[in-house]
């Protein structure tokens, strides 16, 4: 082989190496910028820890069969709970949904988790900040309860 041969060999494995080192560079380059921007965005929404209630609650809201709204006899609460928190100004409302062992468990979920909505609704139209209100996980009723114990959110202010 030739000088000529072995400088045109040496410039072949000399560019494959710039190429190969210039391609690991923007690599990093590039991780390093999308991760930038993955942690310059809005972090998901992380659900809140579950509060344990307290005590005895401060009031319980009774639904009808399948619904979710407040009558307006129910609406009374709110000005009991914004006593409750006047009295303690650094406290929270903990709403707690319940619904009967009967039926498709993923719907009366749902059903007790749209109650305490209507309960958080009517508190927040009434005047309460709304992170002031926490919810818990909603809870099946056991044992022998009446029918109405399975339809009722409760409201505690801790």
């Amino acid at each position: 082989m030739s000088d000529q041969d072995d400088n045109e060999t040496q410039g072949v494995v000399f560019g494959v190496l710039a190429a190969v080192v210039l391609g690991v560079i923007a690599l990093v380059s590039g991780v390093a910028i999308w991760k930038t921007a993955q942690t310059s965005q809005p972090a998901a929404i992380v659900a809140e820890a579950e509060v344990a209630p307290v005590g005895e609650a401060l009031a319980k809201v009774y639904f009808a069969v399948g619904e979710a709204k407040l009558n307006a006899a129910d609406k009374a609460v709110v000005g009991q709970t914004l006593a409750a928190l006047a009295a303690k100004p650094q406290a929270i409302v903990l709403l707690s949904g319940f619904h009967d062992p009967s039926g498709d468990p993923a719907r009366n979920a749902e059903l007790a988790k749209a109650r305490a909505q209507a309960v958080r609704d009517a508190l927040v139209g009434g005047g309460v900040a709304v992170e002031r209100i926490k919810f818990r996980k909603p809870e099946s009723t056991l044992g022998s309860g009446s029918p109405e114990e399975g339809r009722r959110v409760e409201i505690r202010v801790q």
